[in-house]
């Protein structure tokens, strides 16, 4: 091998690395997020650990974050929840997923 395709190689793991780490926090930052919604939905135990499982699925309908937006809008709404925005939602997605980074990193 030469040292291009060492290179090649290199670069080639290191984006399948970085594509595995990007699904393991988006997943865990999904079931945070449903986790934070059934609290705000006052839900516990099983139950709350089974609505973090729909959230998690429900990432897998379409690309992007709107599908996992739109489900857990439409479930506090539902569940009359005052008023949470679509920023709002956002805002928790955003800091869930640093956080999920961050452990994913630290092995837990």
């Amino acid at each position: 091998m030469t040292t291009f395709d060492n290179r090649e190689a290199a670069f080639e793991n290191k984006f399948a690395l970085d594509e595995e780490l990007r699904f393991k926090a988006t997943a865990r930052r999904n079931k945070l997020l449903g986790l934070w919604a059934a609290q705000q939905m006052g839900k516990s135990g099983q139950d709350a650990e089974a609505y973090a499982r729909s959230v998690v699925l429900a990432d897998f309908q379409e690309a992007g974050d709107d599908d996992v937006l739109r489900k857990v809008r439409g479930d506090l709404e539902s569940a009359g929840v005052g008023s949470v925005s679509d920023i709002d939602i956002r805002s928790r997605m955003d800091m869930l997923m640093t956080q999920a980074v961050q452990e994913i990193r630290e092995g837990r």
